[in-house]
């Protein structure tokens, strides 16, 4: 595996800033990047490619994953999961329209009387 980047703490930041208050929400480093979870499953996993560029995938209901997929960049499909999305992040990223994004994917990753709360 080639160098990567780490992400940048402003990054980081920003999506704790969205997910870190939601119950049950947890944040860790992952094989490579960072990772937020509830309970078990993956939230959010933000990391730096061998291509330098940053990447973040949440979790998306199918019509949402088709969707994002046609809109093209920064979005992309991801080869594993059905409800996986990804996206790359950088300077001129849409903070807020991610924001919604990442608070979706916690609704689908949380039991459902945690995410009725968010």
């Amino acid at each position: 595996m080639g160098d990567r980047p780490d992400v940048p703490e402003e990054f980081v930041a920003r999506i704790d800033a969205v997910l870190g208050g939601w119950r049950g929400v947890t944040r860790e480093p992952a094989w490579v990047g960072i990772r937020w979870k509830v309970r078990d499953a993956t939230i959010a996993h933000v990391f730096g490619g061998e291509d330098f560029l940053f990447r973040i995938i949440f979790r998306g209901e199918p019509d949402e994953v088709a969707a994002f997929d046609h809109m093209g960049p920064p979005y992309f499909k991801v080869a594993w999961g059905s409800n996986v999305i990804g996206m790359t992040i950088d300077e001129h990223t849409d903070w807020d329209e991610l924001a919604e994004a990442l608070q979706d994917s916690y609704r689908i990753q949380a039991p459902v009387s945690w995410a009725a709360d968010a």
